[in-house]
């Protein structure tokens, strides 16, 4: 990562989690004056082809096109570093970071990462996120690798998650309380140290919400990361 200079966001998925990752990391952003905050590109790219229905239908080509598109665009304006509020596209990652030369803040990795290096007694971590990151594993092979288990949500549950996220986030809805924490609960009965909210529209739901410490935001563990690549100090 360059650890200095101007900050690239490829948004709009969804466009409401895009606006509050920005609010987070000026929020976050240790400074005492605008010229300490971070310079900062945002493409709130809202017309990017549902990600969740391109891995299910096999047919991401076009949603892999447009993702390099924005990256190289990015590089064009001289952005440093890119991070990218979604969650089931990283799904994509490697794919389009083949094809840019300026990192991109690996969202998953990080937040594995950050879960294992502050507590190293997590043994099963939760996963609560859309059908297409629940289908393609991008979280399950990330815990894999960081060597512990991914439990991901009963058929039942997975509905509900996704109601949550298509039937009344993405919808302006402020989500139910009672139906995350039914979920949250039975992956808590099935032994999880911690839960990931590994949709940004989770992540968006949780500002409404009181949420135990055990729930880890993904986008948090972003918005830090993008802080500190930036060359500035995270403020809790």
């Amino acid at each position: 990562m360059n650890s200095s200079g101007k900050l690239g966001i490829i948004g709009g998925m969804g466009p409401q989690a895009t606006a509050y990752f920005f609010s987070r990391i000026v929020e976050h952003t240790d400074a005492n004056k605008d010229q300490e905050h971070i310079d900062i590109v945002i493409f709130n790219h809202a017309t990017m082809p549902d990600r969740t229905k391109a891995i299910l239908s096999g047919d991401d080509n076009l949603v892999i096109d447009k993702l390099v598109e924005d990256a190289k665009k990015m590089e064009a304006l001289g952005v440093e570093n890119i991070a990218i509020p979604c969650n089931t596209s990283h799904f994509f990652y490697d794919r389009v970071q083949r094809k840019v030369n300026i990192p991109i803040i690996n969202m998953v990795h990080e937040t594995v990462a950050y879960i294992i290096n502050h507590n190293n007694k997590i043994n099963k971590i939760g996963i609560m996120a859309t059908d297409g990151t629940i289908q393609t594993k991008t979280y399950e092979n990330e815990c894999i690798a960081h060597g512990v288990e991914a439990i991901l949500p009963s058929g039942e549950k997975q509905k509900i998650v996704m109601s949550i996220i298509y039937d009344e986030i993405k919808k302006g809805k402020k989500g139910s309380m009672d139906k995350f924490m039914s979920v949250v609960e039975a992956l808590r009965a099935n032994g999880c140290d911690a839960i990931i909210l590994a949709c940004t529209e989770l992540s968006y739901f949780k500002q409404y919400c009181d949420l135990p410490d055990y729930c880890v935001d993904s986008m948090d563990v972003l918005v830090r990361k993008s802080i500190e690549v930036s060359g500035k100090k995270y403020k809790a």
